[in-house]
C-alpha cells in the first residue's frame, strides 16, 4: 500500500475539529498532554499525532516541510493536507522533525509579523517519560514539570535563545504516538 492510498481522517469535520481544539488547548496550557489521531494511520515514520496536525492546520496556504527522513510520507501529506512541500524549512509555515533541528533554519517571524514564525512539529520517543523539565510563563498558574523522552542535551540553551527574540520566535509542538504538547515561544524551561 503507498502512503496515497492510507486513509486519512475517518470523519474530515469532526476529527479536524477535535484535533484543532487540542492545539489550541496545548498553546494555551504549555506542557499539557492531549490526545490527537487516535484511529490514524500515517506512513511512517508520521506519528498519529503529528499526522493530525498536519491533516488539521496544513492546506494550500500552508507550506510544510518534512524532514528527510520522513520523505516516504510526502506523497500522503501532499494529497490529504493539499499544502505545498518547501524544499527549506524556512520557507515552511509548519516544520515536521525527526530529530531537534537548529532553530536557526526555521523562521522566527519578524517584528511586523511574529505570526508569520515556522511552527516545529517535533516527534519524540515519549511524552510524560524521559527527562523532566520545569516551564513556567504564559498560561501556567504556577510552574509546571513537562517530561520529555528524546530532546537533545543542548535543548534548553536552544529554547532560551529562542525565547530570547520575542516577539519573534519558533513555537514547538512535541508529538509521540497519539499524544502531543506545546511549547509556545513565551514559555521559559529550565531542568526539573
Amino acid at each position: 500500500m503507498s502512503g496515497v492510498d492510507l486513509p486519512g481522517f475517518a470523519d474530515p469535520v469532526l476529527d479536524a475539529q477535535s484535533c484543532f481544539r487540542a492545539v489550541l488547548d496545548a498553546m494555551a496550557r504549555p506542557g499539557r498532554l492531549h490526545q490527537a489521531g487516535s484511529g490514524l494511520t500515517p506512513p511512517a515514520p508520521l506519528h498519529p499525532a503529528t499526522a493530525a496536525m498536519l491533516l488539521t492546520l496544513a492546506d494550500g496556504d500552508a507550506p510544510v516541510w518534512l524532514d528527510p527522513a520522513a520523505s516516504a510520507a510526502r506523497e500522503w501529506v501532499l494529497f490529504h493536507s493539499g499544502a505545498p512541500i518547501a524544499s527549506e524549512a524556512r520557507d515552511a509555515a509548519f516544520a515536521v522533525a525527526l530529530s531537534f533541528p537548529d532553530l536557526a533554519s526555521l523562521s522566527p517571524g519578524s517584528h511586523e509579523a511574529p505570526e508569520e514564525a515556522t511552527t516545529l512539529i517535533l516527534q519524540v520517543a515519549a511524552l510524560g517519560s524521559g527527562r523532566q523539565y520545569r516551564l513556567s510563563g504564559p498560561g501556567l498558574r504556577a510552574p509546571g514539570v513537562l517530561a520529555v523522552d528524546g530532546l537533545p542535551s543542548g535543548f534548553i540553551d536552544a529554547w532560551a535563545s529562542n525565547r530570547a527574540g520575542f516577539p519573534c520566535g519558533i513555537d514547538l509542538v512535541l508529538c509521540a504516538g497519539t499524544t502531543l504538547t506545546a511549547l509556545p515561544r513565551t514559555v521559559a524551561i529550565e531542568e526539573a
